[in-house]
């Protein structure tokens, strides 16, 4: 492992380490203010990264032909589509804390958690990418079509969700003993001698699963932009780090931006179009950064000046009714 990677994880784990006992030392609702603060924090951090991506090429830090210009350039091409695609997920989140009824003041701590487990599942997610790209040229027509499905579910009729059927709730419970109600931010209690989990584990495996989910669409619709796994992994994390701040400014509003989700399944129309014609099709990584930026800018844009097509999604994601506790077996 190269000392740019070692060089990486030590700067991530600073500011998980920032943000778990510095920004986030206590229990506590992020107002409004402070929501937008640390989303403009994180944005400011990933963006400008860009800048220490240009001098690690530019200056051969990295093991790559590649310019620093278009290493920048590719870097801040991924980490625009993986923020967009986080939009989201998003949602989903906002669905599985109104499921579970977990209290505003925990949600933090559970996405936090949360993005240690996407980092790794990740990491193994865009090296096994990288790596079959590189020994299968027939992969890059797999990827494609499955950005090109991904943009049509995206477009299609809305599925409800349901995580009460989600089958890694019902193994969990199998597994382990859930109790009835939270017990503080604890993941885990000890009852009558026994190890039981709390409902915000069940809620933290959910959040962790539906990431891994989402991850199959970002991973290769970024990995149609570069093959390069470092810019690959840096634009993606640094983007899911900022993913908790997003979460407490869009979780309330995210049906104001409607049309979005045309701007999404278009960003991966054009990515899995652009791995399927890999062959016969190199636009300049300039071009791919443009389209993106105005795809998604037009959607917001649109969605803000017109009404939502249709109200598939709640006033208030974390409102939803639900129940407080694991309706199963297995519990104390």
């Amino acid at each position: 492992m190269s000392l740019l990677w070692i060089g990486f994880a030590v700067f991530v784990a600073l500011l998980l380490f920032l943000d778990l006992f510095v920004l986030n030392k206590h229990d506590h609702v992020p107002r409004t203010r402070e929501a937008l603060g640390q989303t403009a924090m994180w944005m400011t951090i990933g963006l400008g990264f860009s800048g220490f991506i240009y001098l690690a090429y530019d200056n051969g830090w990295v093991n790559s032909d590649l310019p620093a210009h278009t290493a920048m350039i590719n870097y801040l091409t991924g980490y625009l589509v993986e923020l967009s695609l986080s939009m989201d997920n998003v949602f989903v989140i906002a669905v599985i804390f109104g499921y579970f009824r977990v209290p505003a003041k925990y949600q933090h701590r559970v996405l936090f958690w949360g993005i240690l487990g996407a980092v790794f599942f990740r990491l193994v997610m865009i090296l096994a990418g990288v790596y079959l790209l590189e020994q299968f040229d027939w992969m890059f027509y797999v990827f494609g079509v499955l950005l090109l499905y991904s943009a049509y579910k995206m477009v299609g009729k809305g599925e409800e969700i349901h995580p009460s059927e989600n089958p890694i709730i019902k193994l969990v419970k199998r597994v382990v003993p859930v109790t009835n109600d939270y017990h503080g931010h604890n993941f885990w209690v000890r009852r009558r001698n026994i190890l039981a989990a709390t409902p915000l584990f069940v809620a933290l495996v959910m959040v962790e699963t539906t990431d891994i989910i989402f991850a199959i669409d970002s991973i290769p619709a970024i990995l149609g932009i570069t093959t390069d796994s470092f810019l690959v992994f840096s634009s993606n994390i640094l983007a899911v780090l900022g993913l908790r701040a997003l979460y407490f400014v869009l979780s309330s509003m995210i049906d104001k931006f409607g049309y979005l989700k045309y701007s999404l399944a278009l960003i991966l129309t054009f990515v899995g179009v652009k791995l399927m014609l890999h062959e016969v099709w190199h636009p300049e990584e300039w071009v791919s950064l443009v389209v993106i930026f105005v795809t998604l800018a037009a959607g917001v844009i649109i969605s803000l000046m017109r009404k939502t097509p249709s109200k598939n999604h709640p006033e208030d994601p974390t409102e939803i009714t639900a129940p407080s506790r694991v309706p199963e077996d297995h519990q104390l």
